[in-house]
């Protein structure tokens, strides 16, 4: 017998004895607990039969297709070289005294950054200073001689060749002032060669001696390394097919040139940074570098904030052309994968369909960078760009909302889905 029933049969009965009224008292509470529990089991049942929909459409961000002129960036890999380089080195042999510069400052052309042992070129050129005199006063006596002899070989009282012989002496002694003085002039080039001086200006490297080494002016010793780097060059390559390519489709007019800009050149650093200020092309190299197949480009870049370094590895931006009539998407919208590019656009009934498109290049602004689509959307498509991970349910409905560029961090895996 049920639980309830024998529940109402022992409460009917409770005539029959005081037994049975107890029993009927025991099972009351576990009558009441039953009920409940099949109360609530009811209930969980109708809620399940009533709310079993779909959950409401996922928002997504989009952004409207638009056709609009795209300058083509080519993004190539350089190397920072600095403007000018001076490597400080010995001119003359000694012993290193002092260093007189900071290492990694900046100086200035002229200023004294070594100082060598000068003692022997000071002597010589005190000895050299003798030596003048001492040629000064031979030419003084020997020029007094010839002026003397010049009437008497005049009167016949000597002989011309007594008279040429002391005109001779007179020139001769005039010839060793001439040497003594030149032997002043390099004496004095020594003493300054041991007061060593930057060359130009600059920021300064370590320096590569220190005191009380020994420098040698026959093997050059270096001493030093000045860089000039308030503006660098930037060289960088490009393929000659590329190169090729591009003037053929400038020739077809399906590119068109891009005027002023197109000697206007953008670095990228490592971490994907611009530097705020651009850079200008300088020169094509006229030839082809036969074992590469590569043109050598040199771009100029002001520095002045010291960003860029000598032998730093970098990205150039580089403007060539522009398309007259092209579609940018955020690169978090493309999904690139070995069977080709492809987007996800908000379709009929605001559902997502797949579409293939061709991409072009690559391009960074403030907002982040873009892909250059050449073909498969139409204007006006709505690109789906983030609220990827929204979408749970394949195919299901979602709800577009504008995409506004740096609004939310776009998903890490959205670029490489």
């Amino acid at each position: 017998m049920p639980v309830q029933e024998e529940a109402v049969a022992v409460a009917a009965t409770s005539s029959s004895g005081a037994g049975l009224r107890a029993r009927a008292l025991y099972l009351l509470p576990l009558v009441v607990a039953v009920a409940a529990a099949l109360s609530a089991c009811g209930g969980a049942d109708k809620a399940d039969a009533g709310g079993g929909g779909m959950p409401p459409p996922a928002p997504v961000g989009v952004l409207k297709a638009e056709l609009q002129p795209v300058a083509l960036q080519t993004e190539l890999p350089g190397r920072v070289e600095a403007q000018r380089t001076a490597q400080v080195r010995a001119r003359v042999n000694g012993v290193v005294l002092k260093r007189l510069f900071t290492e990694g400052s900046e100086v200035k052309a002229g200023q004294p950054l070594f100082q060598i042992d000068p003692a022997p070129y000071q002597a010589a050129l005190e000895s050299a200073q003798a030596s003048l005199a001492k040629a000064q006063a031979n030419l003084a006596q020997a020029a007094a001689q010839a002026e003397r002899n010049k009437p008497l070989a005049d009167a016949k009282a000597i002989s011309q060749q007594e008279y040429l012989v002391s005109v001779a002496a007179a020139k001769s002694a005039e010839a060793d002032v001439a040497a003594a003085k030149a032997a002043i002039q390099s004496a004095k080039l020594n003493v300054d060669y041991a007061h060593v001086t930057a060359p130009i200006s600059g920021r300064i490297g370590r320096a590569l001696v220190t005191e009380g080494a020994l420098v040698s002016a026959a093997e050059a010793t270096q001493l030093a390394l000045i860089q000039q780097t308030s503006s660098v060059y930037v060289n960088f390559t490009q393929s000659a097919n590329e190169v090729q390519q591009l003037r053929a489709a400038l020739a077809k007019g399906q590119l068109r040139s891009a005027g002023a800009q197109a000697a206007q050149v953008r670095i990228a650093l490592d971490d994907g940074s611009e530097l705020a200020k651009p850079g200008k092309l300088l020169f094509t190299d006229l030839s082809v570098d036969a074992s590469s197949g590569q043109v050598l480009l040199r771009a100029e870049v002001p520095n002045n904030e010291g960003q860029l370094l000598p032998g730093q590895y970098v990205r150039v931006r580089l403007a060539q052309a522009e398309l007259p009539a092209g579609i940018l998407l955020p690169q978090q919208a493309v999904k690139r994968s070995n069977q080709g590019d492809s987007v996800l656009i908000v379709g009929a009934g605001n559902k997502p369909e797949p579409r293939m498109v061709k991409v072009g290049g690559a391009q960074g602004n403030k907002d982040g960078n873009y892909w250059v689509v050449l073909d498969g959307l139409k204007p006006g498509d709505q690109v789906i760009v983030d609220g990827f991970q929204k979408m749970f349910v394949p195919g299901a409905p979602v709800t577009p909302v504008p995409w506004v560029p740096n609004a939310a961090a776009a998903p890490a895996s959205a670029a490489s889905r």
